[in-house]
C-alpha cells in the first residue's frame, strides 16, 4: 500500500463511520472497560511475539517475510501499555496494598516458575555438556537468577543450544522483570498522583523515561556499544508505554471522545515515524491504538472463554522454538516447523492455564467465571 493511499482522506473518512456505526458509544465508560477485546489483543500481540521469534532464532531467509509484516518490538511495548492500563486499574479496583500484591503474584508467578523449573529440566536432558561440577554450578545459579527475574545473570546452560543463533533457554523473559518492577511502581506512583497532582506527576515520569532513552541511544550511536541500547529497553527507558496506557485509563473519557480521529492520526504516525520525534510520539500512538482497539472498536465477544492462552504462549514458546530449531524441524520445512512450534506451544499453553494459571486465581475472576459459563454450557 502506497504512502498516499494512507494519507487520503476518503478512506480514513470510510474508517471512522465504519467505527462510528459498529461501536457502542452510547454504553458509559465503565460498560466499555468491562466488555473489552483485551484478551484478544494480548492474544495477539503473544502470537506476533512468537512468529517474529521463529524468524529472528531460526534465521532461514524462507521466514523471512515474517520480519516485513510484524514488529516483536512493537507487541512487546503494546504489552507494557496494556499492563499500564489494566495495572493502574487493578490497584485503584484493590481493597489494599495487600490485596492488590496478592492478586499480581498468583496471575504472574505459579506459571512464570513453572517455566523456569522446566528450562532447568530442558537444561539436563538435551544438553551435551558432561554433566560436571561446571555444568550443575551454571545449572543452580540458572534456576536461582530467574527464579527471581534476574535472567540476565545466567540466560542459559553449558551445551545448550550452542549450535543455535541464540544459546538463552528463554530469551523472552526479560520483560517479566520490567513487569514486576511495574507492579511495584504503581502504589508509588499512585500516591505521588494524590500527593502532587495526578497529570503533573505522569508528565514528569514521561519526560523522565523519554530523557533516560534518549541519553542511552545517543550514547550507543556515540560509542556503538550495544549496552546502551540495552540498559534503554530496560526501565526507566519503557516507563513511556507503561505511564501512557496509565494516562490512557485514567483519562479514558476524554480519550474516548476523541478516538474516531485519533485513530487515523495514530496510524499515519506510524507510516512516517522516519519523519517524525517517534520517540516522543510512539508511546502516545500506541496508547490511542491499543486502547481503541480493546475498548472503544465493536466487542468481538468473550474471546478468553475457554481460558487466558496469551501468557502461557509468551512465556512457553522460546524454548520450544529452540528445540525445534536445534533438531533441524525448521530446516528441514520452514513453514512445517513453524505450524508444529505453534501448535506446540498452544497446547503448553493450554496445559499451563488450566493446570497453573486458574487454580490460583480468586473465583472472582473473569476468566474463572467464563470458564465456568463455558462449562454449563457445553453440557446443555
Amino acid at each position: 500500500m502506497a504512502i498516499s493511499d494512507l494519507t487520503d482522506k476518503k478512506p480514513l473518512l470510510s474508517l471512522v463511520g465504519l467505527i462510528a456505526r459498529k461501536a457502542d458509544y452510547a454504553l458509559p465508560a465503565d460498560a466499555r472497560l468491562r466488555r473489552n477485546n483485551f484478551d484478544l489483543l494480548r492474544f495477539l500481540l503473544a502470537l506476533i511475539v512468537v512468529l517474529y521469534h521463529a524468524y529472528v532464532l531460526s534465521d532461514l531467509a524462507a521466514l523471512s517475510p515474517l520480519s516485513k509484516i510484524i514488529s516483536a518490538d512493537t507487541a512487546v511495548k503494546s504489552f507494557f501499555v496494556v499492563s499500564g492500563f489494566l495495572i493502574f486499574m487493578s490497584y485503584e479496583n484493590s481493597r489494599d496494598l495487600h490485596s492488590y500484591f496478592i492478586k499480581r503474584a498468583k496471575r504472574i508467578y505459579p506459571a512464570y516458575f513453572f517455566i523456569i523449573m522446566m528450562g532447568g529440566m530442558i537444561g539436563l536432558l538435551f544438553t551435551t555438556h558432561a554433566l560436571d561440577s561446571t555444568f550443575f554450578v551454571s545449572w543452580f545459579k540458572y534456576l536461582a537468577s530467574n527464579l527471581v527475574f534476574l535472567n540476565l545473570l545466567q540466560p542459559s546452560v553449558p551445551g545448550l543450544f550452542e549450535g543455535n543463533r541464540l544459546q538463552a533457554i528463554n530469551g523472552a523473559l526479560w520483560t517479566l522483570k520490567i513487569e514486576v518492577m511495574f507492579y511495584l511502581f504503581v502504589p508509588l506512583a499512585v500516591l505521588f498522583f494524590r500527593q502532587f497532582g495526578r497529570l503533573r506527576m505522569m508528565l514528569i515520569i514521561f519526560a523522565g523515561s523519554l530523557l533516560y532513552s534518549f541519553a542511552m541511544l545517543h550514547l550507543a550511536s556515540q560509542t556503538g556499544a550495544p549496552v546502551y541500547v540495552e540498559l534503554q529497553r530496560q526501565l526507566p527507558g519503557q516507563l513511556s508505554f507503561f505511564i501512557a496506557g496509565a494516562a490512557s485509563y485514567y483519562y479514558f473519557d476524554q480519550l474516548a471522545r476523541y478516538i474516531l480521529w485519533l485513530m487515523p492520526v495514530a496510524l499515519i504516525g506510524f507510516v512516517f515515524s522516519a519523519w517524525l520525534p517517534w520517540l516522543l510520539l510512539e508511546p502516545l500512538a500506541l496508547a490511542i491504538l491499543v486502547v481503541g482497539f480493546a475498548c472503544l472498536l465493536p466487542y468481538f465477544g468473550n474471546f478468553a472463554k475457554y481460558g487466558d492462552f496469551s501468557y502461557g504462549m509468551y512465556i512457553a514458546h522460546f524454548p520450544i522454538l529452540q528445540l525445534l530449531i536445534t533438531y533441524g524441524y525448521f530446516n528441514a520445512s520452514p513453514w512445517l516447523g513453524l505450524l508444529i512450534a505453534l501448535a506446540l506451544v498452544m497446547a503448553v499453553a493450554f496445559l499451563l492455564w488450566h493446570g497453573v494459571e486458574k487454580p490460583f486465581l480468586r473465583k472472582s475472576s473473569h476468566y474463572v467465571a467464563a470458564d465456568k459459563k463455558a462449562e454449563s454450557g457445553a453440557i446443555q
